[in-house]
């Protein structure tokens, strides 16, 4: 299969003509054809006009998994503006600085979202902050002069779901005043159906050749990165990197027409924005939304929509397998899993095959590239998904490099370099922290270490940052974490290096268990110290009832790097 478009609302289209009928999405009760998604798409993209929204403007958008967060996402797009997803995890402070950051026109939220009361939360921010130079604004936040309206997602409807087949009344009375009577600083958010009724003013055609005139060079979006050595930054990348880097991916994965993909992982993420949204968009597949990830709830999805694919991070996989319960479920459907991370056990990839599904790949990728590096093939076996993120996607290209920046043979570590289509513009208005990254030959520095194979496959090690050194030698705590997960007992596993006052640092390695398991910091210890050479083995093993995660279900060392 290959598609010709080269822009979103172009994919979008072509999905919505050539198999209009074809179930695009389920949201709880609400299902959506391809043609009523790129109507609502269209709906929202007339009403972003009707505020004046220009091509190029930035629009955040910070809410949960769901029909409206597609809709409102791809109408942006459809404006030939720029979507800025905003973590729906932030808080107010962290929100308002990735507003002013990226000088948002408009903002989207889903007010109350695990009640979440995001309004407040900015509008403490905003009162926190000088008042200097804010006289007579009128952005509905104060201190954001840029932000011109607020739109509140989760504003209930008359007389329908809000998203273009309601009366258009809503509760509101479109003027942007919004309808809450909060604290002063509370930001004024104007109701979803009185947004969608301001589009009434704008014909379908001009929203139509809006989304026609997109290019496939325009930037598409800004997504920042985690932040974990200061402030995020802004990622950008337009619409031809992720239309031809997710053809790419899909084609690699063998997602096609007639899946049924559930998205767990934050549509906020490359993984659940990109590798979900797009890449359904792509192949003609039916994306099945759950906000959040429970698995009673994804259990009961798989069965009810008859799932067959299901990408994720390795602690989803290991707690469907581990789910009380789970052979009360019809879960014959399943066909794919794609999941990815420095570490990802042989025996999980083996029990997963066994026991979910009969496809399971491993994938590599960094918000700077898009969200995807390498993959591996369906039929690749068992060591080779779990031990290797695949190889590079048609081309892009890797590097393994060492402190020189010379390229290194196979099989020795280095520094990951990559290559191709898919690496960013650069990051948003920081050309110091571009120039840094990505060099004048375009080979971008990830920041993570691993080694090629002989094949071209790729194996991750560790993070450069997170290395540590032990009376002189490097450690990577992927190789400790891995050999640690073939523990009969464990689950998963982290290390990170601790200070230490005769050898500079130390292992401290934290483990779950597997239910009914038993395992004592001893026995893991010496588990380690069989194995490894003595520099490596954890000096402490912690046990932990569970690891904390970030947003995207990945373990969050930070949070663990306790002194």
């Amino acid at each position: 299969m290959t598609v010709d478009e080269t822009t979103v609302p172009a994919v979008l289209a072509r999905a919505a003509g050539t198999h209009p009928d074809t179930e695009a999405l389920v949201d709880g009760d609400l299902r959506l054809t391809c043609r009523q998604l790129h109507e609502r798409t269209l709906a929202v993209t007339r009403s972003l006009m009707a505020l004046g929204v220009q091509r190029g403007e930035r629009i955040a958008l910070w809410a949960p998994n769901s029909a409206r967060w597609i809709t409102a996402a791809l109408g942006v797009l459809g404006a030939g503006a720029v979507l800025v997803p905003v973590n729906t995890r932030y808080k107010g402070d962290e929100a308002r600085w990735l507003l002013e950051k990226s000088r948002a026109r408009l903002l989207l939220v889903e007010n109350g979202f695990l009640g979440n009361d995001y309004l407040d939360m900015i509008g403490a921010a905003a009162g926190a902050v000088s008042e200097e130079g804010t006289a007579g604004e009128q952005s509905p936040v104060p201190g954001l002069p840029g932000l011109a309206h607020v739109i509140d997602l989760a504003e209930p409807v008359a007389g329908g779901d809000g998203d273009g087949d309601g009366d258009g009344d809503g509760d509101g009375e479109g003027d942007g005043e919004g309808t809450g009577h909060g604290p002063p600083d509370r930001p004024r958010a104007t109701p979803w159906a009185a947004f969608l009724s301001l589009g009434d003013t704008v014909p379908a055609a001009d929203a139509e050749a809006r989304a026609a005139s997109v290019r496939e060079d325009d930037v598409s979006d800004v997504l920042f990165t985690s932040g974990t050595t200061g402030r995020p930054k802004g990622v950008m990348t337009t619409h031809r990197q992720n239309v031809r880097t997710y053809l790419g991916w899909s084609q690699r994965t063998g997602l096609t027409r007639g899946d049924r993909y559930l998205i767990i992982s934050p549509m906020f993420h490359c993984f659940g924005y990109k590798a979900g949204v797009l890449a359904c968009l792509l192949r003609g597949a039916t994306m099945v939304l759950q906000p959040v990830f429970d698995v009673a709830e994804t259990l009961r999805l798989i069965e009810a929509e008859t799932i067959t694919v299901l990408p994720g991070p390795p602690t989803v996989f290991t707690t469907l397998l581990d789910a009380p319960g789970r052979d009360r479920h019809d879960l014959s459907s399943l066909r794919l899993a794609v999941t990815g991370a420095a570490t990802v056990p042989v025996a999980l990839i083996r029990r997963v095959r066994a026991e979910l599904f009969p496809v399971v790949v491993t994938a590599y990728g960094l918000t700077e590239s898009c969200g995807t590096v390498t993959v591996c093939r369906a039929d690749d076996d068992d060591e080779t998904v779990a031990r290797t993120a695949g190889r590079p996607i048609d081309g892009v290209e890797v590097r393994v490099v060492g402190t020189d920046r010379r390229r290194l043979p196979a099989g020795e570590d280095g520094e990951v370099l990559v290559r191709g289509y898919n690496v960013m513009l650069g990051y948003l208005d920081d050309p110091r922290a571009t120039a840094e990254a990505v060099d004048d030959q375009g080979w971008l520095a990830t920041g993570d270490v691993g080694h090629l194979d002989e094949g071209g496959r790729l194996t991750l090690t560790g993070r450069l940052k997170e290395m540590f050194v032990v009376g002189g030698f490097n450690v990577y705590p992927a190789e400790i974490e891995q050999l640690l997960s073939r523990h009969d007992a464990v689950s998963e596993a982290a290390v990170i290096g601790v200070p230490d006052e005769r050898m500079g640092e130390v292992g401290r390695a934290y483990v779950t268990l597997r239910p009914g398991a038993e395992a004592t910091p001893a026995e893991l210890t010496a588990f380690c110290r069989e194995r490894l050479a003595n520099f490596k083995v954890p000096r402490e093993v912690v046990v932990l009832d569970a690891f904390p995660r970030n947003a995207a279900g990945k373990i969050s060392k930070t949070d663990l790097d306790i002194r």
